[in-house]
């Protein structure tokens, strides 16, 4: 066998990424929060770029830049795309307050039991700032949204609490309450934590839930929710405590089970449905309205549809306010090559002019993609911005994919997390896309979502003596020119939230004899 050397010349291809096309693609996909929060990160690290508001200047030029002077001079408006006709450009579209909530509302976790609960400390009522007490940075923005229900129970517990050690245990132990107004589900862990025992901890808790207002605060489950509220009312006995503790056949209405488990008769059941039904089973779901219990998080939309004037058609905006505006300052350049500046300054400097250059273009692509895709599905929709969710049409990411000459990963991405404010509401661009249901008769197929208002209209028209199965609801459909198996049915019913028929029926006949 010869070895031998030799030398051979190949033309290939290869798609190679680089950084500046990974950081396009992962630009594509930022919330605009996640966006805001990404060029806040580049800004400290490169001296060139200056971020400004989100939303258009006073003069009314576009919410970018133009990356090579530093200036809002020339730069064509970033709507300036192409769009199918319908689809008017270059007005602000009407941004909205957002609050960005960043306390999680939780409290510390200290390093050390003992020491915790040894310092000469105090928490102020309400959790907002304690002074003297050393406990403001452990309790900073308590009384700042989502965190307004751990407040309040801050509160509540200064109120019936009234031992300064105990009530700093009952605070770091009980404080997290949910949405609901349920105490933390870890409250025993953290009370075996403080080394406090369990007797100990279920007794504060008791102490807590019979005073605490609104009634029903502080419980672990819904069951000792409304025991507690029913308490207060002195209206709990066996029997009620019986029907709590069975709960899922209350709400089947399962009364003959109930009967057989409680002793009581259908009447005496009904009675204590119509007891139950007065009660909140989310005390601590309002603590988040009014001054100073907490503010609403609302959805600020990436893109704007509204009616034309002349009834011709859609304009389609981007929202300024979603877009954040980057400038790149060559004023700094210029400065530092003034001064004679060294070769790796000079390297620097212009590795940073390249990089904001090309982030800034990629800004600008990013918010040319988003309302190229947008104005696609505003046109595909009409029938949704016409008539609401019954006129939505079946549609895929391949499709707008190939009308707008995309790929259709980058159609998911621009779509990912992004919201259109409607004359149907703000939805989120993922929304529109949804699968086919074929028609019985051969005609135009439906949307998924569409088909699901058909079934949850259908079965909100049902009487006492007409409850539809899931076979009745698919002959009904069928009727209307949707083809739809049962299991099929069944799949939406559920996703709705909706009950059996068996169940409506119950719920239906107990209505009819409580009233």
């Amino acid at each position: 066998m010869n070895l031998s050397v030799g030398l051979q010349v190949r033309q290939s291809q290869s798609l190679v990424m680089t950084p500046q096309l990974l950081q396009s693609i992962r630009l594509l996909q930022f919330h605009h929060v996640e966006l805001q929060a990404f060029l806040e990160r580049e800004a400290e690290a490169n001296p060139l770029i200056e971020l400004a508001a989100p939303g258009l200047d006073p003069s009314g030029e576009a919410p970018f830049g133009d990356a090579s002077t530093g200036t809002d001079g020339d730069a064509p408006p970033v709507w300036a795309a192409e769009a199918p006709p319908g689809a008017v450009t270059g007005e602000d579209g009407g941004a909205q307050a957002f609050t960005d909530a960043t306390h999680s509302g939780a409290l510390p976790h200290p390093d050390d039991g003992e020491a915790f609960l040894a310092a000469p400390r105090e928490l102020v009522r309400g959790g907002a700032g304690a002074g003297e007490s050393g406990f403001d940075d452990r309790l900073e923005g308590l009384a700042e949204a989502p965190a307004s229900r751990s407040a309040h129970a801050v509160t509540e517990i200064a109120d019936i609490i009234a031992d300064a050690r105990e009530r700093r245990i009952a605070e770091w132990v009980f404080a997290d309450l949910d949405e609901a107004g349920y105490c933390p589900a870890d409250w025993a862990e953290r009370a075996e934590r403080l080394a406090l025992p369990r007797a100990a901890a279920e007794a504060m808790l008791a102490r807590l839930q019979a005073a605490a207002e609104p009634a029903g605060l502080f419980a672990r489950d819904l069951a000792e929710c409304l025991a507690i509220q029913l308490r207060r009312r002195g209206r709990f006995d066996p029997v009620i405590a019986a029907v709590l503790a069975h709960l899922p056949l209350l709400a089947r209405r399962d009364f003959a089970a109930l009967a057989r488990l409680t002793g009581e008769d259908e009447a005496g059941l009904l009675d204590i449905l119509r007891e139950i039904r007065t009660l909140d089973p989310r005390p601590g779901a309002g603590l988040g309205i009014g001054a100073g219990l907490g503010r609403t998080e609302a959805v600020l939309p990436d893109v704007v549809v509204r009616a034309m004037a002349n009834g011709a058609g859609w304009q389609v905006d981007l929202n300024a306010a979603a877009f954040p505006r980057l400038l790149v300052d060559q004023r700094y350049v210029q400065t530092v090559l003034a001064g004679e500046p060294t070769a790796d300054e000079r390297a620097f400097v212009s590795r940073c002019q390249q990089n904001a250059t090309w982030l800034a273009r990629s800004l600008d692509q990013r918010a040319r993609t988003i309302l190229k895709v947008a104005t696609e599905i505003v046109r595909r929709q009409d029938g949704f911005l016409h008539e609401g969710v019954s006129g939505l049409k079946p549609m895929t990411l391949m499709d707008v994919a190939e009308a707008v000459g995309l790929h259709e990963s980058t159609v998911s991405r621009v779509t990912a997390n992004k919201f259109m404010a409607t004359p149907r509401g703000t939805v989120e661009m993922k929304f529109f896309f949804t699968v086919a249901i074929a028609a019985s008769d051969g005609g135009e197929a439906h949307s998924a979502e569409s088909v699901k208002l058909r079934i949850a209209r259908l079965i909100g028209a049902e009487g006492p003596g007409a409850v539809l199965s899931d076979d009745d609801i698919a002959a009904a459909l069928k009727g209307e020119g949707i083809d739809l198996a049962r299991r099929t049915v069944a799949k939406y019913r559920e996703a709705l939230g909706l009950p059996s028929s068996v169940q409506r029926r119950r719920e239906m006949n107990a209505r009819r004899l409580a009233g």
